[in-house]
This record gives C-alpha cells, structure tokens and sequence, in this order.
C-alpha cells in the first residue's frame, strides 16, 4: 500500500549549522508537507534527538561543539531513528565513515532538493515498514546457525541474540528470504533501502554488509553466510 507521506505529518530533525542551507531545508521539508526543528551545533542536536521524537534526522557533519560522527554515535547508542548525513565532503572516508556508525545514507554538498526528498521519503517508508520486501512472506527464517524472526523482528545465532539497525536487519531478512540469488547493488538499494530510482550511493551497501558481516560472521573476512559475487553484487549462502 503506498502512503501519502504528505497525510502523515512525519517530523523532521534538520542539525545544521550554515543558517542559509537550513532554512533553504526547512522550506522545502514544509513545502513537502513535513514537520521540522533546527539545531544549530552538534549539542544541541544530540540533546534534540535523544528526544526521540523525530521520524527522521538530516544531520551535517561539520558542526560546532560536537561534530557529527559524535552525534551519529550518540544516536546509535539510544535510538535506531533514520540517519542522513548531509555534507560538504568529498572523501571517500569520511562517507563510509559515517555510514559505518550507523547513517543510513548521506547526500553530499550542493545536494538536488528532490532528490534529498526522495531519499528522505524512502527512508521513512522503509523505518515505517512500508518497504514490502519477499521477506515478509515467512515469520521465521532459519539458515544454519541464524535464526530470523520478522514478527520479534530479531536475529539470534546459536541461541544468542545479536544486536541489529533497522537497515541491517531489513538486509538480512531480504538476502536470507532469497538464499543463493545474488542481487547488484543497484537491486538492493531498490529492495531494501526504497530507492524506486538509483539515488544511493553504491559504497552504502557494501557498508552495510560489512557492518553485517563484522556482527553474524565468526570471521568476517572468511564469511559463512553473507558471500559476494565478484563484479555482481551480493547473496546468502
């Protein structure tokens, strides 16, 4: 069923310092029918967002006070609340940085507003559970040692829970629901992240399975379960 996310009122924490870009992104959220606040320095967006009363977080990465790796990690300890970081740079490693505390995307400086909306209603409809993947089709998924619970919404291996985000577990549960079929990127960031058109970066994903594989695998870098398929992409095995 597609939601109308004009309807839902979802609530937006924009934590950006430049006042420019954050009214330029608080028109546009409120145009898109969203509710927002703005916080100004890394503090003060920790301090929000631990609230816990946001749909979703845009959040800079050079801040005063507190950058935003340190307010990433701060939100992770507490809440599993969507995460994109909106940034001025370019490195390759302070992208995967953020991604590897536990961003679910980032949009990098001067950024499309359509397509930071776009990526913002994706997110929302997948932390909503409106991203209808073939994992819905069975309440438990066993493969070997892993055990998948859709309804408990938790994994466990060999009897022990392990802690999941949301996009780990939306992950996990897509790549077990099709044990043996390996899936690009590009299919995975449709399926799984929500993006109906290619706005992810490809790194995100292989992020995300490393994140994956450094929490299932005995040896993460001789994995088990999650394998890849050079020049193709990624599956469960």
């Amino acid at each position: 069923m597609v939601i109308d996310m004009n309807d839902s009122k979802k609530k937006i924490l924009i934590v950006e310092d430049e006042k420019n870009i954050a009214q330029v992104l608080a028109f546009n959220l409120m145009q898109a029918g969203y509710d927002y606040e703005i916080a100004s320095d890394g503090e003060e967006g920790l301090k929000k967002a631990l609230r816990g009363n946001f749909d979703l977080i845009l959040l800079d990465i050079m801040l005063p006070k507190m950058d935003g790796f340190t307010v990433c990690r701060g939100i992770r300890m507490r809440l599993d609340t969507p995460i994109i970081m909106v940034t001025a740079k370019e490195e390759d490693v302070d992208k995967i940085l953020g991604l590897d505390l536990g961003a679910d995307d980032y949009v990098t400086k001067p950024f499309s507003v359509n397509v930071l909306l776009a990526r913002i209603k994706a997110n929302l409809r997948r932390s909503a559970n409106e991203v209808v993947t073939e994992a819905k089709a069975s309440t438990v998924l066993e493969v070997r040692e892993l055990v998948i619970d859709n309804e408990k919404y938790s994994v466990t291996k060999a009897g022990e829970p392990i802690a999941l985000s949301k996009i780990e577990y939306d992950l996990l549960a897509f790549l077990a629901a099709n044990q043996g079929k390996p899936f690009k990127r590009e299919e995975l960031l449709e399926s799984v992240w929500g993006y109906k058109e290619f706005f992810g970066d490809r790194r995100t994903v292989d992020v995300t399975v490393s994140r994956l594989r450094n929490k299932i695998e005995t040896d993460p870098t001789h994995p088990e379960y999650i394998f890849s398929k050079h020049g193709y992409g990624y599956y469960l095995a």
